[in-house]
């Protein structure tokens, strides 16, 4: 498989080096960062130890999130876990720096599930350096395994050359930020979006599901309706922060990594937004996801806890009121106004999911 994987690179970077090469004006720069990025995002030779990419984490099938659908990606490095599930990157282009929306009472915005990076391309750069992630030790580790890459021209050819490792390291994750900043990653090709345009008719009961998403199901307190001011598109999210009360996941295969790996308190617990603003009552709040192609980014959840869409719209609607899940992980914050009691039939929690299905990308590729 890896052996497939980097000899469709080289055929990908052999057709990129010949857009690249094009003096046609409309292939702007920014389309060659793009095509670059790309290559970068989806070389398995960039870990330590290989095997393992951007998109092994974020593959465009599942929405670009975990290739495999598991509650936590494994790293690099066999047995090693983030404490996290992976995030889609489609749309995180609009999400802004992390801010205090004080006419709010909010924090809002910055990327990752606790807003700790503040734009794309410092987001990029991460992943790298992360010991259960690519587990490489350094940047300049990076840099030499770029160095002798296949598309490493491209990069010379975009860029021009540098010798210093941070100004190298800086055009890697520009290009990988120019990707993620690509129509493949935020299409916006959903049947909503053609309903939106008149192109598409919803059924009866996709019609039923928007309507609860707005009203009874409260969804739309948070994942809005407004059109993104960035975007000037709906993206389904205010990219506040939130305690929806999820349970501990006793299945986070984060909790068995020897302790130097450890990213949790000492008693298993995750503080998301506050442990990076260091602010109490912001503990086990983490940032409203999108829910643009939410069909295909299973599990749910900060840690994964959910499995399906149905158990997620389940809990939203019975939190409260029901014996069948455990307790919040962190429960002093836990929003208690917008969710846990719904009174949602079952039919009215199909009909949900059935609207929540119309966000998925690539609409009209399904259709054929």
């Amino acid at each position: 498989m890896k052996l497939q994987t980097q000899f469709s690179i080289l055929i990908c970077a052999e057709l990129v080096w010949g857009l690249l090469s094009c003096t046609d004006a409309t292939f702007s720069l920014h389309a060659k960062k793009e095509a670059l990025g790309k290559l970068i995002f989806q070389d398995t030779l960039l870990s330590e130890p290989i095997g393992q990419s951007c998109a092994t984490c974020h593959t465009s099938i599942k929405g670009f999130a975990d290739c495999d659908s598991r509650v936590v990606s494994e790293g690099a490095v066999g047995g090693l876990y983030s404490q996290r599930n992976s995030m889609t990157v489609c749309y995180s282009m609009y999400v802004p720096s992390l801010y205090y929306d004080a006419k709010e009472g909010t924090y809002v915005g910055g990327l990752f599930w606790d807003g700790r990076s503040p734009s794309l391309q410092h987001q990029a750069g991460e992943p790298f350096l992360n010991p259960v992630e690519m587990g490489n030790p350094n940047k300049n580790s990076v840099v030499e395994k770029i160095r002798h890459a296949s598309y490493y021209p491209e990069l010379i050819y975009i860029y021009g050359e540098a010798s210093d490792i941070d100004s190298i390291y800086a055009h890697i994750t520009d290009a990988l930020a120019a990707y993620q900043q690509s129509e493949e990653v935020n299409s916006f090709s959903s049947k909503y979006d053609d309903w939106m345009q008149g192109k598409a008719v919803f059924t009866e009961t996709e019609l039923h599901g928007m309507n609860l998403f707005e009203n009874k199901g409260m969804c739309a307190e948070c994942h809005i309706l407004d059109k993104d001011e960035l975007a000037g598109r709906v993206l389904f999210t205010d990219h506040t922060y939130d305690n929806l009360g999820i349970p501990r996941n006793p299945g986070n295969p984060h909790f068995h990594v020897p302790a130097d790996y450890f990213l949790l308190t000492s008693d298993s617990v995750d503080l998301g937004l506050g442990a990076i603003v260091n602010k109490e009552e912001e503990n086990g709040k983490f940032r409203v996801p999108t829910l643009r192609n939410i069909a295909l980014t299973a599990p749910y959840g900060h840690n994964g806890y959910f499995q399906t869409l149905e158990e997620i719209v389940h809990f939203y609607n019975v939190r409260d009121v029901s014996d069948e899940f455990p307790p919040a992980e962190y429960p002093a914050t836990v929003n208690r106004d917008e969710l846990g009691n719904l009174g949602l039939t079952s039919k009215e929690e199909a009909d949900l999911i059935a609207f929540m299905k119309t966000l998925t990308d690539d609409f009209k590729s399904v259709q054929k």
